[in-house]
């Protein structure tokens, strides 16, 4: 197979994690970076970094680029997925035009630039609802929603039996602004990766619907000649 480096694209709650653990179960040889489990694992840490994050995303504002860039690079560093021959996916970063031409150019060096961006496109009504049902184990990072995932034993994770929680930026207010920024700095992320010819995007309101369109394009990038 070709090697694949994707980035999945859509507004916070779109279901890019969803996505993204659909095509790990159907991939075994694909892995992912979240930008947001990186963040959130910080702040589990407690360490600096997840002290200047957790004041950001409490606000619903976007982390300085080069914070964000730094963050996942190392990461990929660490795992040695810094080849032509690597494939991996990232959801979440980068999510503007300065950390998309930071992050191409420090990749360049390797072979190992994203060949695949694919923007998840849900309504934003369909996104909100998610949102006000949507509960989170923290310490594993699972994810629950109470209209379509919800969990075995209400207010429980089904591995572990510990509580659910909701997360400290899935309030309206918070989530407002998030979707605020998203819209500021999509189009021209798109039309970066559009000029580059690697933007690919995927319509639909539920992860039954969406989930088949990124597979087709997923397989087409990875078997092509």
């Amino acid at each position: 197979m070709n090697p694949l480096r994707l980035l999945l694209l859509g507004a916070p709650g779109s279901g890019k994690g969803t996505q993204t653990s659909k095509l790990l179960k159907h991939f075994d040889h694909v892995k992912s970076v979240s930008s947001g489990d990186l963040l959130r694992q910080q702040i589990r840490l407690n360490t600096d970094l997840g002290h200047i994050a957790a004041k950001y995303i409490a606000e619903g504002k976007l982390l300085p680029d080069s914070f964000v860039t730094g963050l996942v690079l190392n990461e990929l560093s660490s795992r040695r997925w810094l080849s032509s021959k690597s494939t991996w996916l990232l959801d979440g970063f980068p999510r503007t035009v300065s950390q998309a031409k930071s992050l191409r150019s420090e990749l360049k060096p390797h072979g190992a630039t994203l060949n695949m961006v694919v923007e998840l496109d849900v309504p934003e009504s369909v996104i909100l609802e998610r949102i006000e049902n949507r509960y989170v184990h923290v310490p594993s990072g699972r994810v629950y929603n109470l209209t379509y995932n919800p969990p075995k034993v209400a207010g429980r994770d089904d591995v572990t039996g510990e509580p659910l929680s909701k997360r400290s930026d899935d309030t309206a207010e918070v989530f407002g602004a998030r979707l605020a920024n998203y819209r500021e700095t999509l189009s021209p992320l798109k039309a970066f990766y559009s000029k580059i010819g690697i933007l690919h995007k995927v319509s639909g309101e539920t992860s039954d619907i969406i989930f088949p369109q990124l597979l087709e394009l997923v397989q087409r990038e990875l078997t092509k000649n």
